[in-house]
């Protein structure tokens, strides 16, 4: 985005959420924490792991690392401040909505230790901006908001790239919890008109939620926790990579062109019991029954729904079984405890069994519908009525009608980022993700 564009930003963010961070200083610790995160995710590889194949679902870190700084640098530093740039030629060089993916590995970028230097500089620039202007700029919240949550969503990142690549897990990642079984069975919904979406005083927002509209669901029938490894193995055990009529035309070219027969990271073990195994980061792992499936495509969860009878739900459908229907940021309310509550920030470094954390169920019984796993909808992904988009204008626009809309977080997902109302976004085919589902009763 050019210096040009961000004289709409006054007029644009008219609409934008009143925030409710204290101050702006305020964020400045979080910022450093967002900073200290995804350092985390990367100063732990070597020079060679750092040189990644080409690949459509990541970035190479060097590159990924220097956008995080740019991307604040722009906003806070040369929009809010009108500092300039830390490093010449960072437009040509981090500018995601103008560098194709796959040029990302072609540019001349700074050495490893420059755009460390650089990350630095622009963390402490931030902070030295924020120290001397007072007051803030005009909507100063927003963007150092738009910042921290763009910081978050990158150190996920890092985590499917470390996935994807079969490196070590992330060495700060907490330990896995204890076993809790499953989570059988439905709750049901109500019919009735139901508001879903952000409102003005929710705080920060992104222009994807906005704004709170009715929707008018029948009643329907929900289940209480995500759909298990033992139900998944079920599916593929009765032949559900290979039955063509339970996938979508789409769905069943996807899994021919892929050749798979069971989800990505699964393989049966060499010994007598043929037990399966998922991989996580570089080690094998026996798969756990009553944890929930991960790192499956929209395209074979809808082929399990067609086997088992079932549904996914819609984006409004998942919402409203999340907050009962009241206003709430969490299914639990409002009070912001989801380290006490999900499976979130990495504190248990993997998924964990489905009736955990009963503490957090919704009003209407339904489980972990903040953290675990990602879970997707039947919901293609477009703007609410009366969309606009905000001054990152690439956030979400560029996206509608080919992606769908995924719900309520993973394991890996910042506690602070995630709340009922965020959505997420992904194509069809993406397996890399810490994607699972949970299913709804057909019709």
């Amino acid at each position: 985005m050019c210096v040009a564009e961000m004289s709409e930003s006054s007029r644009l963010l008219q609409e934008v959420a009143v925030l409710k961070t204290a101050s702006v200083e305020d964020l400045l610790p979080l910022l450093a924490d967002a900073r200290a995160r995804t350092l985390a995710y990367s100063s732990d590889l070597s020079d060679e792991q750092f040189n990644v194949p080409l690949l459509d679902t990541i970035n190479p870190f060097l590159w990924e690392l220097g956008h995080i700084a740019y991307f604040a640098e722009f906003w806070i530093l040369r929009n809010l401040y009108g500092r300039p740039p830390i490093i010449a030629r960072t437009d040509q060089l981090y500018d995601s909505a103008k560098i194709p993916h796959d040029d990302r590995w072609t540019l001349a970028l700074p050495s490893r230790a420059e755009t460390l230097a650089f990350k630095h500089q622009e963390l402490g620039a931030v902070a030295q901006a924020v120290r001397r202007s007072e007051p803030a700029p005009p909507n100063a919240q927003y963007f150092h908001n738009l910042a921290l949550y763009h910081e978050d969503m990158h150190g996920e990142a890092f985590v499917y790239t470390r996935q994807t690549l079969g490196y070590r897990r992330p060495a700060f990642a907490g330990s896995r919890f204890a076993q809790s079984g499953p989570l059988p069975g439905d709750v049901r919904i109500p019919a009735g008109v139901y508001k879903i979406g952000a409102q003005p005083d929710d705080g920060f927002v992104f222009d994807n939620e906005k704004w709170a509209h009715d929707v008018s669901l029948d009643a329907f029938e929900i289940a209480r926790a995500p759909a298990t490894n033992a139900e998944y193995v079920a599916f593929v055990a009765d032949g559900g990579y290979r039955r063509r009529e339970l996938w979508s035309e789409e769905g069943w070219l996807w899994r021919q062109a892929t050749a798979l027969s069971h989800p990505t990271y699964w393989r049966k073990r060499s010994d007598p019991g043929a037990a399966w195994e998922r991989r996580h980061f570089d080690s094998w792992i026996a798969l756990a029954p009553h944890e929930p499936v991960c790192h499956v495509s929209w395209h074979e969860a809808q082929a399990f729904c067609a086997w088992a009878g079932r549904r996914l739900p819609t984006e409004a459908e998942w919402e409203v079984a999340a907050t009962g229907g009241q206003r709430w940021r969490y299914p639990w309310g409002d009070e912001p405890s989801p380290l006490e509550r999900a499976n979130v920030d990495a504190s248990a470094g993997n998924v964990i069994d489905v009736a955990a954390h009963p503490e957090g169920d919704s009003p209407f019984g339904c489980r972990q519908m903040i953290g675990n796993v990602w879970e997707w909808t039947s919901t293609p992904f477009g703007p609410y009525p009366g969309f606009s988009p905000d001054p990152y204008k690439e956030y979400s626009e560029p996206w509608f009608g080919t992606h769908m809309v995924l719900r309520g977080g993973a394991w890996s997902t910042r506690a602070r980022l995630i709340s009922t109302r965020w959505r997420n976004f992904y194509r069809p085919t993406r397996t890399d993700i810490i994607t699972g589902f949970r299913t709804c009763k057909a019709s």
